[in-house]
């Protein structure tokens, strides 16, 4: 028997440090290769880990939330001889002593690990993200009774959820957690208190929101728009397509707004290099869609907006973010936004904040639609009203450009069919 170091890898776009997200290994546990083994969070993403070699489990790097170094060990394996261990540099031995050392994260050792090794057959590893797999341990649904209809028999969500349906009893994401012993990184309580570890995408949301606010004075500019024509020509569309798997939003419409109101104020379509200390006005509109998702605010981007059609750009919203939600997504899908559209739907309110999305330098964000009595020539009348509330970098775009550009979007948007003359 020998050991095998496996050192976590480059994760791309010049990862230096990755966390761990979770676990789906424990020490003592036997994998094969190719086996995932859990997810390390980047900026961007979960990204799944695969065993490179087959053997059981001898230690861990650390706990959800951990800090590891690329380079450095994230799991030891005890094989059969077949894959020898790497040697280890001096400061790789002086972290593979620290994870044997009592008391430290990840120094859990398997107490049985001179137990008989198991010999029933390990069941094969589904290939699914990290989500689902969150949600069918919630609901005891196991994977690999789900037909997989992805990429090399990935199971999607419409999988999950298609078989979690068809299951008696079987709600996603509803099962209750008392008979499950809680997993690493999940709220525990202390008395009348919980404490809930800041980890994973919750912690770099809360540090790009920090960052955001302390770095970027903020330019609040809020502007009530009548979309009742917008709203009629909207119900039209869709009446008459009829395919209600495809409905439209209003968001495609703001977005095709946004791309022409953009083409006259291009020092709202630019993002701040702050390392260089230069603005970058782009020439294409890579629109931002602030997605809620389970695991909390992302931001799938839609590429080339300018590029697309009313119905192509629906569809691409709509698809970026469903991948968001089930967390299918791309790390490339998920940055290079140029600006921001962000809605809170029928939550929106009356007005909002938002918070810019760095390095961008403006954010548009959507209010709720709700009929108000308003004068037109003298006469009280009934129209759908909505506020756009946006924000804007006022280092880089003053106030009277980012005014100008919302009453742009707010003309575009009460006379719809100016949307789509030509430019």
């Amino acid at each position: 028997m020998s050991e095998y170091i496996f050192k976590l890898p480059d994760l791309g776009e010049g990862t230096v440090e990755s966390e761990i997200g979770e676990w789906f290994v424990k020490v003592g546990d036997d994998v094969a290769e190719e086996d995932v083994v859990g997810t390390m969070m980047t900026d961007k993403a979960a990204v799944e880990v695969s065993s490179p070699v087959s053997g059981r489990v001898v230690r861990l790097a650390g706990e959800p939330g951990d800090i590891v170094a690329v380079g450095m060990p994230l799991i030891v394996f005890e094989t059969n001889g077949a894959a020898a261990a790497p040697e280890a540099t001096p400061t790789q031995a002086m972290m593979a002593a620290d994870m044997e050392e009592p008391g430290k994260p990840g120094a859990e050792v398997a107490a049985a690990s001179a137990a008989p090794t198991e010999t029933a057959e390990q069941p094969r590893r589904v290939m699914t993200s990290p989500a689902l797999r969150r949600r069918a341990k919630e609901a005891g649904i196991d994977l690999a009774e789900i037909p997989g209809t992805g990429p090399g028999g990935r199971v999607t969500r419409s999988d999950f959820e298609e078989y979690a349906k068809a299951s008696v009893g079987a709600v996603p994401g509803t099962a209750t957690r008392a008979s499950v012993a809680p997993a690493s990184g999940a709220p525990t309580t202390t008395g009348k208190s919980r404490e809930i570890k800041v980890i994973g995408l919750r912690r770099m949301i809360a540090e790009r929101m920090a960052a955001a606010t302390r770095e970027i004075p903020h330019f609040t500019y809020v502007e009530e728009v009548d979309v009742t024509e917008l709203e009629a020509l909207r119900r039209h569309l869709n009446e008459r397509a009829g395919d209600t798997s495809g409905r439209l939003t209003l968001l495609p419409f703001l977005g095709l707004a946004l791309v022409r109101a953009l083409a006259e104020f291009p020092q709202c379509n630019a993002t701040y290099d702050r390392d260089r200390n230069v603005i970058l006005q782009h020439a294409a509109v890579h629109l931002g869609v602030a997605t809620q998702t389970k695991d909390g605010l992302k931001v799938p981007v839609v590429r080339d907006a300018q590029a697309r059609t009313l119905a192509e750009l629906a569809a691409e919203i709509r698809r970026v973010s469903e991948a968001a939600r089930d967390n299918s997504i791309g790390k490339e899908e998920l940055s290079g936004s140029t600006i921001t559209i962000t809605s809170l739907g029928r939550l929106g309110g009356i007005v909002s904040t938002p918070v810019i999305n760095m390095p961008e330098v403006g954010i548009i964000g959507v209010n709720r639609a709700v009929e108000r009595p308003v004068v037109i020539d003298g006469q009280v009348t009934v129209r759908l009203m909505m506020n756009l509330s946006s924000s804007f970098d006022h280092r880089f775009v003053d106030g009277y450009d980012a005014a100008a550009m919302i009453q742009r979007i707010r003309e575009l948007l009460e006379h719809p069919a100016t949307i789509f003359l030509p430019r």
